[in-house]
């Protein structure tokens, strides 16, 4: 087991992870407002008071802020850095008025918003498709080469050869997909269905509950069969599949994101398996201590997430946004005043609940006062 990488190392990793995601996220925001026409206030990295910033040509204050766990594009016309509606940007001379983002139609709003998770999923997708170039894909179809002895694969009655084709109710593409779906259901049921003689069965098979530690100590609940793949070989690939594996790969850790939450609602996740910034930056100093393509790796896995959190519809997120204007797209005007006041105070303090809720889980985790 390797040590944990010191509180330098530690502190770099997660200033090089989330400051440039943080970034590129708003920049996101702030290109796509400019294209619409729509005057940017401020551009802040962080929240609080401000350390140190300028202003541009056109207005915009770029800022460094206290507090770095996020960022914000506060556009004209917006009342705080939530993005909440300024009622008074009605009462704005008309050409004012214009470069304001509640001025715009409903689907320039939409892009707007959208752009900033949209540009983690890309960012994301840029490194994985660089990974795939790099060093090929890994083919290893869906069929049965090892079985361990007394493992639940073998009292299920799964053999070598079998081929499966289906599990959960789903088609894997290959092995690796249904490794991912297996190892995210921990002792829990699976319907396997084999294809073994040309003949095609289903065997009921329920997923060991498996605990692993990695290099750190770090220990990971997964669902695990005992069986291996009866062949593995790494191919080169083009510029075009390694953009469509990366939007693959991309599409199916959203999809674990997802089957996570629904987890941990229903109970069978414990909600200590909830990461806050304290877990994301002991993780990034993990990874860059592993190296530059561990840490790089990381970097695309916590894009998406971020991106995929983002677009919950929760108000104060940018999925929030969105189905405000899903809801005035329905009824042809906006919420009314009062009802978004209630959104966005309501959405806020789930938030800071959640944040509060996750930091003292990492802290209680890490034991850092004495557990």
């Amino acid at each position: 087991m390797m040590h944990s990488p010191g509180i330098l190392l530690t502190l770099v990793g997660f200033a090089l992870l989330l400051g440039p995601l943080i970034f590129l996220h708003e920049l996101g925001h702030y290109t796509v407002g400019r294209w619409c026409g729509v005057k940017a206030d401020v551009f802040s990295i962080g929240f609080g008071k401000e350390l140190f910033g300028w202003t541009d040509k056109r207005g915009t204050r770029w800022k460094v802020s206290m507090l770095p766990l996020g960022g914000y594009v506060q556009f004209a016309g917006d009342a705080d850095a939530s993005s909440k509606p300024d009622a008074a940007w009605l009462s704005l001379p008309a050409e004012e008025r214009e470069r304001t983002l509640n001025a715009k139609p409903l689907w320039q709003r939409a892009a707007v918003v959208a752009a900033g998770p949209v540009t983690n999923f890309l960012f994301a997708i840029l490194i994985l498709a660089g990974f795939s170039l790099a060093f090929g894909k890994i083919v290893a179809a869906p069929v049965i080469g090892t079985v361990e002895v007394g493992s639940v694969a073998q009292t299920a009655g799964l053999r070598v050869g079998d081929r499966v084709v289906s599990i959960l109710g789903e088609t894997p593409s290959d092995w690796e997909a249904m490794h991912m779906a297996i190892a995210q259901h921990p002792g829990e049921p699976l319907d396997v269905v084999i294809e073994r003689g040309g003949q095609r069965q289903t065997l009921q098979v329920k997923a060991r509950d498996k605990v692993t530690k990695d290099k750190f100590g770090n220990e990971s609940r997964i669902g695990y069969l005992g069986i291996g793949p009866a062949s593995i070989e790494r191919v080169a690939v083009g510029p075009v599949e390694a953009v469509g594996l990366a939007v693959g790969q991309t599409w199916t850790i959203v999809k674990m994101s997802v089957t996570g939450i629904g987890q941990i609602v229903t109970g069978k996740r414990d909600t200590k398996e909830l990461g806050g910034p304290l877990k994301i930056a002991k993780f990034s100093g993990e990874q860059l201590s592993l190296g530059w393509l561990n840490f790089v790796w990381f970097v695309a896995l916590i894009s998406i997430n971020l991106g995929f959190i983002n677009l919950l519809p929760i108000p104060v997120l940018d999925g929030g946004h969105l189905a405000l204007y899903a809801i005035e797209a329905v009824r042809r005007k906006p919420v009314s005043e009062r009802g978004q006041e209630w959104a966005f105070r309501t959405g806020l303090a789930f938030v800071v609940a959640l944040m509060l809720f996750v930091t003292v889980n990492d802290i209680a985790q890490f034991k850092i006062f004495g557990g």
